[in-house]
């Protein structure tokens, strides 16, 4: 979703992160992703029910889930839990450290909320779809784009600078940068707006530099990062602050606050400006203004609105960039399970030595397990009574942000405007609030960037309500009776009509060769999440996001229920610190010198 957003930063020239290619579509398909069925796709294909994705995504039936080929040897150094992003971040610079890592995985594919899938030759994207920072380089590179770096792998992408924006003021056509949007406030709001939006990037563009001076791959959970994060970057951060002058230090101060401390500071009252500041938030944190965190919010500030920015998508889709995790965590020996459901954290001696399988195999860790599942669920993973009951109790008290309503189509090009964008944002009323369910709307095109995602003469189309759906309207339904079809087909409808609103006058939903619709109940089989939730909903100024460790030595946790939260950038960031801190300050330092040396060179 938009909130896996990465703060982008355009060099030139382009590094190979990301190879600028120009706006219009490219006249040669990109390579097919393994596994893909571009290489014979049909001309046409038929309409697609909803249940006829592969029914359970984790062990199939008539298999055991048990290790086989490459991982089968039932032991490593560190075990991991799962393959999101945060996981295949944490493996990944595991590997890179000489690390023996296993990567456990339910289900049959990696990727977590970030996987793909192809339906009929139509590779579609399940989770995160708005992405920059692939062409960040340098000690302030975005989390993700540090450990492909240290990593050595690559994810070529399209650029373009703008998505199309639906609100009750009208519709417009939205780009980052400094002055384009303000021109767009202006034509579409108005000066006052434009005024109140250059007094927030006044403030908020110096405090960056503050927020950016420390390389979140420096970063680890032990006192060692008063070498490898603290000591080393120590004259950037202070000349970063004295540059601020004193109004500047006074914002840096509330980094750790809600970001509507600083906007409630500078005294910003249009509405439209509060509500877009909310939606951003929103999108990228799980909560409004008045929970984001201000140094999350402050870094993406500052990489969109800043000359030269750019957004990106991966030519080969989202599943691109787990592509290349899972390249370089094999490239360095790491290892990786797919159907090899977990059961269970085997707990010895008050330490985490281990899982089991559903299957009943034994899979030892010699030096940690690591958890990329949620909060509730790996608490879930432990037995009872090697859980302190205070830790029990906070897990369980920890707020959710609700779960997701997904729309996948597949469909003639001649069935959508001509003009149409790749990023579509659709918000019905701000009275409701943008958390409200049924009121946001996001949609994702990316075949209008390349045609490698789809048969020839098709597009690919990705639409979500962004963790605001009850998951209670949905609890205890059977996927298979009358009332979850008839729950889904009314549940999906906002998104339907967001689809017509931004496709136009010519799209027919008759007329889709594929249509998906996925529910709550589809988010949590399908990702194995605790009432299919976005993660925890952990306002700023009220509670914080745990820290990687664990009361229980030798567990440690990554993703989106820990620090730093939510979104791509925090989840590649945990994994990143969970590997950091499973070896020695010295081996951490010579990543960082390499990887500088790379950069460099």
């Amino acid at each position: 979703m938009a909130s896996a957003a990465l703060a982008s930063r355009a060099l030139p020239p382009p590094p190979r992160h990301c190879a600028r290619r120009p706006r219009a579509p490219p006249t040669t398909a990109p390579r097919p992703r393994r596994g893909c069925a571009a290489a014979a796709r049909p001309a046409r294909c038929r309409a697609v029910a909803a249940d006829e994705r592969p029914a359970d995504p984790s062990i199939p039936e008539g298999e055991d889930g048990a290790l086989s080929g490459e991982a089968e040897r039932p032991e490593a150094d560190v075990v991991v839990i799962g393959s999101g992003i945060g996981g295949l971040c944490c493996a990944g610079l595991l590997a890179r450290y000489n690390q023996d890592v296993l990567v456990l995985e339910s289900h049959d594919r990696p990727g977590g909320a970030a996987h793909s899938f192809d339906i009929k030759g139509f590779n579609f994207d399940s989770g995160p779809s708005l992405f920059s920072g692939f062409q960040s380089r340098g000690p302030q590179a975005n989390p993700l784009a540090q450990v492909l770096d240290a990593l050595g792998e690559s994810v070529p992408c399209a650029s373009y600078d703008s998505w199309m924006v639906y609100v009750p003021e009208g519709q417009f056509l939205s780009r980052i940068g400094p002055t384009d949007f303000l021109k767009d406030l202006d034509e579409f709001v108005g000066a006052d707006a434009v005024q109140e939006w250059k007094k927030l990037l006044d403030a908020v563009i110096p405090i960056s530099a503050a927020a950016m001076a420390l390389p979140p791959l420096s970063i680890r959970g032990d006192l060692g990062v008063l070498s490898t994060s603290a000591g080393r970057y120590a004259p950037s951060l202070l000349k970063s602050i004295l540059q601020m002058g004193p109004q500047g230090a006074l914002g840096a101060t509330k980094l750790l606050r809600p970001f509507s401390e600083i906007v409630d500071s500078l005294g910003l009252k249009n509405p439209f400006v509060r509500n877009w500041i909310d939606l951003l938030c929103f999108l990228l944190a799980g909560v409004k203004s008045d929970g984001a965190l201000s140094a999350e919010m402050v870094y993406m500030f500052a990489e969109w609105y800043k000359p030269g920015c750019s957004l990106e998508y991966p030519l080969e889709g989202s599943g691109a960039i787990i592509d290349a995790l899972v390249r370089g965590i094999k490239k360095f020996g790491g290892r990786l399970a797919l159907r090899s459901h977990v059961e269970k954290i085997l707990i010895e001696n008050g330490r985490a030595v281990g899982v089991k399988l559903q299957s009943g195999q034994i899979v030892r860790a010699r030096k940690a397990v690591v958890s990329n599942a949620s909060m509730w669920d790996t608490l879930d993973l432990l037995p009872p009574d090697a859980v302190p009951r205070s830790y029990q109790d906070k897990v369980k008290a920890t707020p959710q942000c609700e779960s997701f309503m997904h729309l996948h189509l597949g469909f003639d090009v001649e069935n959508a405007r001509e003009d149409l964008g790749i990023h579509h944002i659709v918000v019905n009323d701000w009275n409701k609030g943008v958390d409200a369910d049924q009121n946001v709307v996001l949609i994702s095109v990316p075949t209008v960037l390349g045609n490698g995602l789809a048969p020839p003469g098709k597009h690919v189309l990705h639409a979500y309500t962004p963790g605001t759906e009850p998951f209670s309207l949905w609890e205890g339904l059977d996927r298979k009776s009358a009332e979850y079809r008839r729950l889904k087909e009314e549940r999906s409808e906002v998104m339907w009509k967001a689809v017509e609103l931004a496709l136009g006058p010519r799209f027919s939903r008759e007329k889709c060769d594929v249509k998906l619709v996925g529910s709550p109940l589809t988010h949590k089989r399908f990702l194995r999440r605790n009432r299919g939730t976005y993660g925890p909903a952990i306002k700023a100024g009220e509670a914080t996001f745990p820290g990687q460790a664990t009361p229980i030595p030798q567990l440690f946790c990554c993703g989106d229920s820990t620090f730093p939260g939510i979104g791509v950038p925090a989840v590649a960031a945990s994994g990143a610190i969970v590997a950091n801190t499973l070896v020695s300050v010295s081996q951490h330092s010579e990543l960082l010198d390499a990887v500088g040396r790379q950069i460099c060179g």
